[in-house]
């Protein structure tokens, strides 16, 4: 899973998946669930995630993997 914030569009994308997107739905103002063909949910994406999501701090906890982080 990765996050990525992009500042001068202020959105978040919660990338779940290397699979491809086939299909998108906006669940609500601004947030855009991603689809790869077999149906399963690949992304998040959140517009205007400034006023959407606490992006200030973020905590990890009982993750089963390595946690790598890459500095902007």
């Amino acid at each position: 899973m990765k996050l990525n914030y992009y500042q001068e569009t202020d959105s978040l994308y919660i990338d779940l998946s290397e699979k491809t997107s086939v299909e998108s739905k906006e669940i609500s103002e601004g947030v855009v669930l991603d689809y790869d063909a077999a149906g399963n949910l690949v992304g998040i994406d959140i517009d205007n995630a400034s006023t959407k999501v606490q992006l200030k701090d973020l905590f990890l906890s009982r993750l089963p993997s390595d946690i790598h982080t890459v500095a902007a």
